[in-house]
């Protein structure tokens, strides 16, 4: 234990190997590797070893890691869609803040906790974690679909209510104490961080349109040069923002923006992805040791009445907003359930009362529990989204407005009966056999979540629907009766929670539905394919081992007759008769 203390370099040491075995114990235990991470600092924490030491290098770690996730949630922004989703971002953000301030503000007075108190904690329910929401939407490859755009914009909305709230307060410290600079946000007035914030977003607006591309173009000749600059627009936009007030999360956010439209973005984003994970470990390692477990106890009753609270009001307003602006109930309840969680600033803000006198410190142990339930539970409740969703189906209905206008305008209005193929999955292996059966006359309509790839299908002359294809009433308005093939290549992530199979769900839905037609589907396993088939598939496609059988007869010059046979789906138009 000494010469952990003594040496920075051993601490760091010890908390990887304890989070490498506490992960895998984690993932053998099927649970999520984010609980798995608070678990180590909690464990590493001083309620338990007490190891963690060095604060400042563990916090300076947390920062970077946190600058790099939300540089590289904007670096996919659309600024097309960015404008279309503002308004319900707005609306839905604002419209949970004040529920959850309002109610929680009533519960604590029901509680017996005092006006003070009560208005303390209720402000600090409303906020979410960006960073934990974001990790789980990234991991799942939901943070391109509608519900995870929409999500992301009214977390952007909650920050900037945190930003607010925490300049109030700093305000307040000054006047009371002569002193401010409390949690880790600039100081500053309101003008001057609205000010602030129009000088960066001018900043990147002309960064955009005059240095990006020849910038990033000159960079991408030396590709290691590249990923150090991204980096660094990363920590300087962050910084900027931290020292303005607008918070590190929003400047992060800003520098990925500034490089979106450059073509280098997807190069840059493949390259951060495992850098932007591994400092994100000490995020949470630092969440987790910040959590002092003994003085979790005082307010039992208290946690579990606010965590009930925000596990289930937050969602319930944010699918009420939602359906009220015309979008479908899945869509809400997918968005709600990423604001069942109360966040890291949570914490910070409660301490902050603490120290002006404004509140007591068991007050932080209260936020403290509800912090710990919250994000524990959300977690699986982000993870169990879909099957979560198909539970609470049927009692959904209040939530949705006839006709959804929200989402059509995401569809194409081409549905009709004379489909021969309907596509799951619109990435590029999907666009490749979409555009190769359209060459030959065939006619082929493109599903997905993913808004961006649904419009670019529309842009390559493709015909789409917006959709999930895990959501059985979507699925079941389908054009089916009339398809011959079904194709599925929607890619399958798990998330060591559960066996569940996107793909296996869809041949059951388009079962259910009255599809009478041939399913593909495709998998990059061959260990999958005796379960596909059993599960219903007719042809099950595997891109590289086909593409490889392809490459070889290509390259030992082998006659037509003696080349592999690629599936019939993608070479041989006799398997799917033309229009």
């Amino acid at each position: 234990m000494d010469v952990i203390v003594q040496s920075p370099f051993a601490e760091i040491a010890a908390l990887l190997v304890l989070a490498a075995v506490v992960g895998f114990l984690g993932i053998i235990l099927r649970q999520p590797l984010i609980v798995s991470f608070i678990a180590v600092g909690l464990i590493a924490g001083p309620s338990v070893l007490d190891l963690v030491r060095s604060d400042e290098q563990i916090s300076l770690l947390s920062e970077l890691g946190i600058a790099v996730l939300l540089f590289l949630v904007g670096i996919k922004l659309d600024v097309k869609l960015i404008r279309s989703l503002g308004a319900v971002s707005l609306l839905t953000g604002l419209g949970q803040v004040a529920f959850t301030s309002v109610f929680g503000y009533l519960i604590g007075l029901a509680l017996g906790l005092g006006h003070v108190t009560s208005l303390y904690v209720a402000v600090a329910l409303t906020f979410s974690s960006t960073i934990i929401i974001v990790k789980l939407l990234s991991d799942k490859r939901e943070i391109d679909s509608l519900h995870g755009q929409i999500a992301l914009g009214f977390l952007i909305v909650q920050d900037l209510v945190v930003v607010l709230a925490m300049i109030v307060l700093s305000a307040i410290g000054i006047g009371a104490a002569g002193d401010g600079g409390h949690g880790g946000h600039g100081g500053g007035s309101v003008t001057t961080v609205l000010a602030s914030g129009v000088a960066m977003v001018a900043l990147v607006i002309l960064f955009v349109r005059y240095v990006a591309n020849p910038l990033s173009e000159r960079l991408a000749r030396a590709p290691e040069l590249l990923v150090i600059f991204a980096i660094a627009m990363a920590a300087m936009f962050a910084a900027i923002g931290d020292i303005v007030g607008l918070g590190k999360e929003v400047g992060g956010l800003l520098a990925g923006v500034a490089l979106a439209s450059t073509p280098y973005r997807e190069t840059i984003a493949a390259r951060l992805a495992p850098l932007r994970d591994f400092l994100l470990l000490f995020f949470f390692i630092g969440l987790g040791s910040a959590l002092d477990l003994s003085l979790l106890g005082a307010h039992v009753t208290g946690a579990i009445v606010f965590s009930l609270f925000v596990l289930i009001g937050n969602p319930l307003i944010v699918l009420a907003i939602m359906g009220a602006l015309g979008y479908r109930k899945r869509t809400g309840f997918l968005a709600g359930l990423t604001v069942a969680q109360i966040s890291e600033f949570s914490l910070i803000f409660v301490a902050m009362g603490v120290s002006l006198g404004h509140v007591r410190e068991d007050a932080l142990g209260l936020v403290t529990m509800v912090g710990l339930v919250t994000i524990a539970a959300s977690t699986y409740m982000i993870t169990y989204s879909h099957q979560l969703y198909a539970l609470c189906e049927p009692l959904l209905g209040l939530f949705e407005r006839k006709g959804t206008p929200r989402e059509p305008s995401e569809a194409g209005a081409h549905r009709d009966d004379s489909y021969k193929v309907i596509m799951f999955g619109l990435g590029r292996f999907g666009t490749a056999i979409g555009l190769r059966l359209k060459k030959r006359g065939i006619r082929v309509l493109g599903v997905d979540f993913n808004p961006q790839a649904v419009r670019r299908w529309r842009e390559m002359g493709l015909e789409t629907e917006f959709g999930d294809a895990t959501d059985a009433e979507f699925v079941a308005e389908l054009p089916l009766p009339h398809a011959e093939w079904i194709v599925s290549t929607v890619p399958v992530h798990p998330t060591g929670l559960s066996h569940e199979d996107t793909r296996a769900t869809l041949i059951q839905l388009t079962r259910t539905a009255g599809f009478r037609g041939r399913v593909a589907v495709a998998s990059h396993h061959s260990r999958d394919t005796e379960e596909l088939i059993a599960a219903g598939a007719d042809l099950v496609l595997e891109p590289f081992q086909d593409a490889a059988d392809r490459a070889v007869d290509l390259l030992c010059g082998a006659p037509e007759e003696e080349r592999t046979e690629i599936p019939p789906i993608v070479t041989e138009e006799r398997q799917l008769p033309s229009t």
